[in-house]
């Protein structure tokens, strides 16, 4: 055997072992992607979702501690801090209100080229009663930004607009 057929065959080993393992780091790469936006829908789905059980404690492990968040309401609300979204609570915990079920739509994520920042479009109905009656947000429009934390997406700012009609 030549050696340029050995040399050939050294090439091919070695182009065949890294087409392989570009194959693969592309295939982690995706699989770790899919999973980060996963836990980036379970912590948005879990912004709504806690008010069912009025379970505060997974509602504050979502919400980043801080004092820039930021939270934008149809009603002209706008809250600023950490401290702040907590002074709700009363609200959120009063009998009088009651969540009945939500419904999210269209939802768009991007997790940014770091990983560690991702931003969402999507349609929320969110179905609520207040002392009996409907409270409820029909074909809301919400975006909000989520930033990865000690290994954890806490929601840093949403903003929740309802269309204009006619």
């Amino acid at each position: 055997m030549s050696t340029l057929s050995a040399y050939r065959r050294q090439i091919l080993l070695f182009s065949g072992a890294m087409i392989v393992t570009v194959t693969a780091c592309a295939r982690e790469q995706r699989n770790d992607t899919e999973a980060e936006i996963t836990a980036v829908e379970r912590a948005i789905d879990g912004t709504i979702e806690w008010a069912k059980t009025k379970d505060f404690d997974w509602l504050y492990s979502i919400i980043a501690d801080d004092s820039a968040y930021l939270e934008v309401h149809p009603e002209d609300v706008v809250v600023k801090g950490f401290t702040e979204f907590k002074r709700l609570e009363e609200f959120w915990a009063s009998p009088d209100f009651r969540a009945i079920r939500h419904e999210i739509r269209d939802l768009q994520i991007t997790l940014s080229r770091s990983g560690d920042v991702a931003w969402f479009f999507c349609m929320l109905d969110d179905i609520n009663e207040w002392q009996g009656r409907p409270a409820s947000w029909i074909n809301t429009r919400w975006t909000g930004v989520l930033e990865k934390r000690d290994g954890k997406w806490v929601m840093v700012q949403m903003h929740f607009s309802n269309p204009v009609e006619g």
